[in-house]
């Protein structure tokens, strides 16, 4: 008798083709608990640290490596597990573990608790991004593929505008610990009806020629290292990503302490931010990566190259300014530009390596890019802050993140290095079998 996984993959076409669209609206929710879980604790560092007694350097610590640590170690064999079997189990049970992992935070009483709690959160989260990357793809043909995953990149900007607001809100009218149980148990409820309407439609679907065997990993880490756009694109979105995860954190606190605005003010205005200028810049990236992607791979880097480089002066706009309106207005150009190379550069990975190798090398992509921007920027502005703190006092988080936007400029400079190898890394599609 067949397991349920095994009747799952024997059945992917009907799944696939016939509730393709409620599939992606799945994995979309999915993605979105994902960042309301990853991103909640922006929104409740204030409380956390006043309830705490936290400096702002462990709470980048708490914020960044704590979720990052986990997260990063277990992506690579759990993608590599989605390259054999059943991707839909492998992120059903994850998002499982991830939002039973964001309830416990609510009951962390001290530094080294909460910090153990995200680390849990990111063991469930490690098992959610690559699988998803690698079904997306199986779900739609090449030429549709940076707007389908575009689409289901927009969990990044909804997901954090909701964790930010209901974050915010349940902070405000009962307290920072019911936020994350209340959020938590909601994620641990829609895991089943998850799975229930997500099918896995067979990797290779779109792929002309015969599908190889999943490889083992040191074969996957030898094709996709020996190609230098690989890197450039690793290292790239790692460094934007870095800003941009650091920037998520450390917003509302900026907005508390530069505006002095209430809790639910500043969760109102994050969410907007995170939001309306996040959805536009991800939808677009997906509509214009297709367009220049689809007749030279390099167009993929080159738009995630011109998004950098305007985001650095307007993030850095955003921060200087001493108006709230202005600032918001601001803060809504950069958050859409640096959120531009989700799609792109995500198809472009996947067109790096056949597809029995998507899932572990979207994974090794995500490994170096979540290290460095997830781990990195958060403690690195609040490490910057606390130095800056004897002189500038409460406006030591403006400065901070006023230094942090120069990093956009390395990021901008090794996108336009990837441009240049893309055309020549990608993988040509094999020939379609000629007819007898």
């Amino acid at each position: 008798m067949k397991s349920g996984t095994d009747m799952d993959a024997a059945q992917p076409a009907k799944g696939a083709i016939g509730g393709r669209g409620v599939m992606m609206l799945m994995l979309v929710i999915a993605y979105t608990l994902n960042f309301i879980d990853r991103q909640i604790i922006g929104i409740l560092a204030e409380p956390i640290k006043e309830d705490l007694g936290l400096s702002d350097g462990q709470l980048g610590w708490m914020g960044g490596l704590a979720f990052a640590l986990f997260y990063t170690a277990l992506a690579i064999p759990l993608a590599m597990l989605a390259d054999r079997k059943n991707r839909s189990w492998i992120i059903a049970i994850g998002l499982t573990l991830w939002s039973g992992a964001t309830a416990i935070c609510g009951l962390a009483q001290n530094f080294w608790q909460l910090f153990l709690a995200r680390m849990s959160v990111g063991v469930g989260e490690a098992a959610g991004v690559a699988p998803a990357y690698s079904l997306i793809s199986d779900l739609f043909p090449p030429e549709r593929r940076a707007r389908a995953l575009a689409i289901f990149s927009l969990g990044i900007p909804i997901g954090s505008a909701l964790g930010v607001l209901f974050g915010g809100l349940i902070a405000a009218e009962v307290d920072w610990r019911a936020a994350f149980i209340v959020i938590g148990l909601v994620g641990i409820g829609f895991a089943p009806i998850f799975k229930y309407y997500v099918r896995d439609p067979g990797h290779g679907r779109h792929e002309d020629g015969p599908r190889g065997q999943a490889p083992r990993f040191m074969t996957v880490f030898r094709l996709i290292a020996s190609k230098p756009s690989f890197w450039f694109l690793s290292f790239g979105a790692g460094m934007s990503s870095m800003a941009g995860y650091g920037f998520a954190f450390w917003i509302p606190s900026f907005l508390a302490r530069s505006f002095d605005l209430s809790l639910v003010d500043r969760s109102w205005i994050m969410a907007g931010i995170a939001f309306f200028g996040g959805a536009a810049g991800i939808w677009f990236g997906g509509v214009l990566g297709d367009k220049l992607g689809s007749a030279r791979a390099g167009g993929y880097a080159k738009l995630c190259a011109i998004a950098f480089a305007i985001t650095l002066p307007t993030y850095l706009l955003a921060f200087s300014s001493e108006i709230l309106w202005l600032s918001f207005i601001l803060f809504l150009i950069p958050s859409a530009l640096a959120l531009m190379w989700l799609g792109p550069v995500v198809t472009a990975i996947t067109k790096l390596v056949p597809p029995e190798m998507r899932a572990t090398a979207s994974a090794l992509f995500l490994f170096i890019n979540n290290l460095i921007g997830l781990g990195l920027g958060s403690p690195m502005i609040g490490e910057i802050s606390d130095a800056l703190t004897p002189l500038y006092g409460d406006e030591a988080l403006r400065y901070s993140a006023m230094l942090t936007t120069m990093v956009y400029a390395g990021a901008a400079i090794l996108m336009l290095l990837a441009a240049r190898r893309l055309d020549r890394d990608v993988v040509q599609p094999a020939p379609a079998p000629q007819p007898a």
